[in-house]
């Protein structure tokens, strides 16, 4: 067996980032509508989605396909997700890093 073969790191799934974000939301938000709303978004990735499958480019696309009605509300939950990934430091975790030689 190689070294190589014996590397192994996990993936950051969107569903994980999605479910820790509506957990501690509050206010104004319905958790239950914000994670459907994700679970319509890891969906669209190919769930399970990685966690970096989202980018802004794809919650754009994602946002797009929905009834004209929500795309606002869509845009919204999702500037607060990434303030969320960003902030608490999930897309950190899911960008494999360096090993050590």
């Amino acid at each position: 067996m190689s070294a190589a073969s014996s590397l192994t790191f996990s993936v950051v799934l969107l569903s994980d980032a999605a479910q820790a974000f509506t957990r501690d939301l509050v206010g104004e938000r319905c958790p239950h509508a914000a994670a459907a709303a994700l679970a319509d978004l890891d969906r669209y990735l190919g769930s399970p989605a990685p966690l970096l499958a989202y980018t802004q480019p794809s919650g754009a696309a994602w946002v797009a396909t929905l009834p004209w009605t929500a795309q606002s509300a869509a845009r919204a939950l999702l500037e607060e997700f990434r303030s969320f990934l960003r902030d608490g430091g999930w897309f950190d975790a899911a960008r494999p890093v360096n090993q050590f030689d």
